[in-house]
């Protein structure tokens, strides 16, 4: 899903990095806005129990983007989390939280290209998560619900994933028609996939605490422990158990046959060296978040 560097035409990528920077600039000013509490006016109403679901969810969606999951002819996929970001910390909110961990990725991990950084913002991080957001918007009560809040999960990916496969083609990249055609294919399947989890992360995220849902109900700081805890497992668990197919975007024809086979293959000194750069990323980006938060609430009472 990330578009690494030297796949976008220059003109692209300048465009879309101007592109991003307002629509990002729009979403953390909305974000600053949302962190009031219910009927609050300035910042001295800020809701301060909120402030840590902002970091631990980052977290957890940086921590849970790491693990690839097998999709089909040697290639794999990843949560996203755009949908489940919005429907736990609003649109705007969930827009700056995941261009947060976009930008961790890029510099960090080298996961989405630096200069490709604006596109994939703005495929991800504003469309994704608008588009896993409107469903819930619009069906998200009643016996609709759950339906609502699995296409947000399948619209965030399909959104995403036909931008960067648009944008590739209008750079000029060599996409025969056979590629996309199985590109795509592979992208329905990872939406489906991320519809599916974003549901079942829904439901467990409400049994932990249905305020991170529904952000007028107060969140217990054990909940908040709980969830970080769940964050750094899926680290250690993920370096050893994901998937080592590439990504859809990268290639659609590496396969291996044996699980035995692709273990033994590991570099194992690499893979310490990932899963020491995600936990890091995990602290930086919810430190940063946390700070921005308490930010925004200065600057509102200010």
């Amino acid at each position: 899903m990330h578009i690494p560097d030297g796949f976008l035409s220059t003109p692209v990528w300048i465009t879309l990095d101007l592109a991003a920077v307002p629509a990002v600039a729009w979403a953390a000013r909305k974000a600053q806005a949302d962190l009031e509490s219910p009927g609050g006016t300035t910042g001295a109403n800020t809701d301060d129990r909120r402030i840590p679901l902002l970091g631990v969810m980052g977290a957890f969606v940086f921590a849970a983007q790491m693990i690839n999951f097998p999709v089909g002819l040697g290639t794999s996929g990843h949560l996203v989390g755009g949908a489940l970001l919005a429907i736990a910390l609003g649109p705007a909110t969930a827009a700056t939280v995941m261009t947060a961990v976009l930008i961790l990725q890029a510099f960090l991990l080298q996961d989405g290209g630096v200069m490709a950084l604006g596109a994939n913002i703005l495929n991800m991080a504003v469309a994704g998560v608008m588009m896993g957001y409107l469903p819930y918007r619009l069906w998200g009560r009643g016996k609709t619900r759950q339906a609502a809040i699995f296409l947000g999960g399948f619209f965030s990916v399909a959104i995403s994933a036909a931008l960067a496969l648009g944008e590739l083609m209008v750079s000029g990249a060599p996409l025969s028609h056979r590629l996309v055609v199985i590109s795509g294919t592979l992208f329905v399947i990872g939406a489906l996939i991320e519809g599916a989890i974003t549901v079942a992360a829904v439901r467990a995220i409400e049994r932990l605490n249905a305020g991170w849902v529904r952000p007028a109900e107060p969140v217990r700081m054990r909940s908040i422990v709980l969830a970080a805890v769940g964050a750094i497992a899926l680290i250690g668990f993920g370096i050893v158990l994901a998937s080592k197919a590439p990504d859809a975007l990268e290639s659609a024809l590496s396969l291996r046959s044996e699980v035995n086979a692709a273990l033994l293959d590991k570099n194992w000194s690499r893979e310490l060296h990932r899963a020491l750069a995600g936990l890091s990323g995990m602290v930086i980006l919810y430190a940063c978040l946390m700070m921005l938060a308490r930010w925004f609430g200065r600057q509102r009472s200010a």
